[in-house]
């Protein structure tokens, strides 16, 4: 096969991956979009319980970009406050790495099970109809996913592609690299599920793929910054509040990423495994610092948008 079929091959299975994460994320917020938006409205008045709100509504949505959303449309409704927004943010980040530990473990065989079992549920006249666009689409996403590692594999032999990733491979080219692609795609459950793919074929070092996933953090906060732009301050504030977040966590890293990329692979051993407790643990400490700093973040962020408001006046006025 050419590289060229190659390519458009894996591309092709990277879009059918992108379509099952929306329609599973869509058909999930379908089910209990209200519920959602109660809870997440009602329960985040203390940042520990947004954060694990924020967490597990992540996980099971499969898309922090789509809570991260939802959050800021809230915060512009007058929903959620934005001190209470910051911690379903953090939390956020923490369920998103669900994804990766699925592929990681080697689970995305589970999706023929799912796509039968969603047609089948989608075929009865009930509530289980709707319950079963759901599941179809969650067996979608690792049916594509399973697609997309067997259309890679030709790459391991490509010199081309050998070249390329040996150029790319230090942290900091791989953290721009991972802003980069996510914020393309905006999907961290791309960028990372394709990794570990990458990490599991010997197509890419684990120490190579860390920092990319690393950086996907800050590339997954443009979607939340594009969809506030037409909103109100509040929203805006706690948009830029994610960027922030994400950014002083990836700097936080970036002195010793490399020391810290090579003593995770060490730590856990299968290179794919690595990558998601890389995710894991980068997400947590990242978390825990921002929950110290969290008045401290609230106050900057406050300050940078009335600054930035102020600028704006300024020079309309003038």
């Amino acid at each position: 096969m050419s590289n060229l079929r190659i390519l458009f091959a894996a591309i092709s299975a990277i879009v059918l991956f992108l379509y099952g994460l929306e329609g599973f994320s869509r058909e999930i917020q379908a089910v209990g979009g209200e519920t959602l938006r109660k809870w997440l409205g009602r329960l985040t008045e203390s940042r520990w319980r947004g954060v694990v709100l924020g967490a597990v509504a992540t996980a099971i949505i499969q898309s922090s970009s789509a809570v991260t959303s939802l959050t800021v449309a809230l915060v512009d409704t007058g929903s959620m406050t934005l001190r209470s927004s910051l911690g379903v943010l953090l939390g956020a980040n923490i369920g998103t790495t669900s994804t990766a530990w699925l592929v990681s473990l080697k689970l995305t065989g589970i999706g023929p099970f799912f796509i039968v079992l969603g047609t089948a549920l989608s075929a009865m006249p009930t509530r289980f109809k709707v319950l079963g666009k759901a599941a179809f689409y969650f067996g979608f996403i690792f049916f594509s996913l399973d697609l997309v590692s067997f259309t890679l594999k030709p790459l391991a032999q490509s010199p081309l592609f050998t070249e390329v990733l040996s150029r790319s491979s230090t942290p900091m080219m791989g953290v721009l690299a991972g802003v980069v692609v996510t914020a393309i795609v905006q999907s961290s459950s791309i960028t990372t599920g394709l990794c570990i793919l990458l990490v599991q074929q010997s197509i890419l070092p684990a120490t190579a793929a860390i920092p990319i996933v690393i950086g996907a953090n800050i590339g997954t906060t443009a979607t939340a910054l594009v969809a506030s732009i037409k909103m109100q301050k509040t929203a805006r504030q706690v948009a830029f509040a994610n960027l922030c977040f994400n950014t002083f966590g990836v700097l936080l890293f970036l002195p010793f990423l490399g020391w810290f990329a090579a003593k995770v692979v060490d730590f856990a051993g299968e290179p794919g495994t690595a990558v998601a407790w890389a995710q894991l643990i980068f997400n947590l400490v990242m978390t825990l610092a921002v929950l110290i700093l969290l008045r401290i973040f609230q106050r900057r962020v406050e300050l940078f948008d009335s600054a930035q408001a102020h600028t704006a006046a300024s020079a309309v006025l003038s």
